[in-house]
């Protein structure tokens, strides 16, 4: 059997051994799925510990209500959705979608989100094109038009979406959020910025991802390999903030993420956005 297949079925093996594990020590959860369906962020890492850190920034730095009808743009496998599912009030109106490229990752979450019961979450595919992660998908991501009405949602998010896409696709993202977020709602979204101190960061070695970045900084994105670059996309932090204003929204606050060697509330970016400009 070739190495990379030998590497692969022990790596099924372990994972397997562990959700054995935790089912025998009682600490299954029905919406945290099996290890080896992992398929957004590596499968050793905190699922659900992950999702738990989130929910707090959406609350702290987004300002995320119970009563809130959330969009989850890029919903994996449920990651963010597991958390939301234990804070939204469904009684007071809180509700999720979520949309994702990958068709497994969507049932699996149909399936479990309804045995646990919570008819007021929603999973859609969306069989859209990436180099990385759906390279048999059949919709070009920066035509492709989400499946929700305008003005229907009071919160959206989008973790690890941005820094997975080229620069059209991602202006068409931020255009259909800014499109189906009601007047005064909040873009909560997870970048790589590029800026001077980011640039610097890279160049002195310092930064979590060795992006190609030119020395007259005048670049509009970098990635690590041309080759697939939606596996890891920075984008220059002007270029977001044209971007943002072009639709409708306004950035109120952006935190640095670690990735850049320093501290920060988590590993990438955070930008922080209203559509419509926010009350004083």
């Amino acid at each position: 059997m070739p190495a990379p297949l030998l590497e692969r079925a022990a790596t099924s093996l372990r994972l397997r051994a562990l959700d054995l594990r935790d089912r025998v020590a009682g600490r299954g959860d029905p919406l945290v799925p099996p290890r080896r369906l992992h398929f957004v962020g590596h499968a050793d890492s905190d699922f659900a510990g992950t999702g738990d850190e989130f929910l707090g920034h959406f609350i702290t730095l987004g300002g995320l209500s119970p009563r809130d009808r959330v969009l989850d743009i890029g919903c994996g496998i449920g990651r963010m959705a597991r958390p939301l599912a234990g804070f939204l009030d469904a009684a007071g109106g809180g509700a999720y979608d979520g949309f994702d490229i990958n068709a497994d990752g969507i049932a699996w979450c149909r399936a479990h989100y309804e045995t646990a019961g919570h008819p007021e979450f929603a999973f859609v595919v969306a069989d859209i094109f990436n180099t990385r992660y759906n390279p048999a998908g059949t919709q070009a991501a920066a035509e492709f038009t989400f499946p929700y009405d305008d003005g229907t949602f009071g919160f959206a998010l989008a973790t690890s979406v941005f820094t997975h896409l080229v620069a059209d696709a991602a202006e068409r993202y931020v255009s259909e959020a800014a499109r189906v977020l009601r007047e005064g709602g909040t873009l909560f979204a997870t970048w790589l910025l590029l800026d001077d101190n980011s640039r610097d960061a890279v160049r002195a070695g310092r930064a979590a991802l060795p992006f190609r970045i030119n020395s007259d900084n005048n670049e509009t994105s970098a990635v690590i390999d041309p080759a697939v670059p939606e596996d890891a996309i920075a984008f220059d932090r002007a270029w977001l903030q044209g971007l943002y204003g072009r639709h409708g929204l306004t950035i109120t606050a952006i935190h640095d993420g670690t990735w850049r060697g320093g501290a920060g509330p988590t590993y990438q970016d955070v930008v922080i956005a209203t559509k419509g400009t926010p009350t004083p």
